[in-house]
């Protein structure tokens, strides 16, 4: 389960980070290792991400600080609507924050949604997280797989994920050391959509 560090808490373990993320930086570039260090506070967290689907109106109107990010979400999670997940967590002063929530709808949904989103897409990645996606040619953060049903965090090829917009709020001399980025990613094969909002 993905959780937060708090300062403080385990200082041999931020020790250990540190030198995973000043390795990272080496391999994978200065954007894709601030998106490391990042993924490394958020994975040893010690506070709780919410996944229970009865919260979803909550976060969506009351907890979600920018409600801009998350207007393409639905306001709430229609009746029978099958395999619905979501995964929320906070974030802190050290983490980022996101919100995802993973819904079935009809394959003649899914093909409207896509149509959709592609038209207002700035950005189109097929499978990937946001470390791959940040360190392409002109690419841009996106999001992990949170609301997967096994541990891997990379959407497999099988989803297109469409970014509605991604802001750049860091330094020029740390491009994307903070920013937030909300989109959608879509398996029109599995007929399901899931909506994103990262903030970091």
């Amino acid at each position: 389960m993905k959780r937060s560090l708090t300062l403080g808490q385990n200082p041999s373990h931020l020790v250990k980070i540190t030198m995973i993320v000043l390795l990272s930086l080496g391999s994978v570039g200065v954007v894709g290792g601030s998106f490391f260090l990042r993924k490394a506070f958020i994975s040893s967290s010690q506070s709780e991400i919410v996944t229970d689907t009865s919260r979803y109106k909550e976060i969506r109107h009351q907890l979600w600080s920018s409600q801009d990010d998350i207007k393409h979400f639905p306001t709430e999670i229609p009746a029978g609507v099958e395999n619905e997940r979501l995964a929320y967590a906070p974030g802190s002063s050290q983490t980022g924050a996101y919100f995802q929530v993973r819904l079935r709808k009809s394959p003649e949904q899914i093909q409207q949604l896509l149509e959709q989103y592609r038209k207002l897409a700035k950005h189109q990645y097929r499978g990937g997280d946001t470390n791959v996606h940040a360190n392409l040619p002109n690419g841009v953060p996106t999001t992990f797989f949170y609301t997967s049903e096994s541990a891997v965090e990379s959407f497999p090829p099988s989803y297109e994920i469409l970014v509605l917009n991604a802001k750049d709020k860091g330094r020029p001399s740390f491009k994307w050391n903070h920013g937030d980025s909300y989109g959608v990613a879509i398996d029109s094969s599995a007929s399901e959509i899931i909506y994103w909002a990262e903030k970091w």
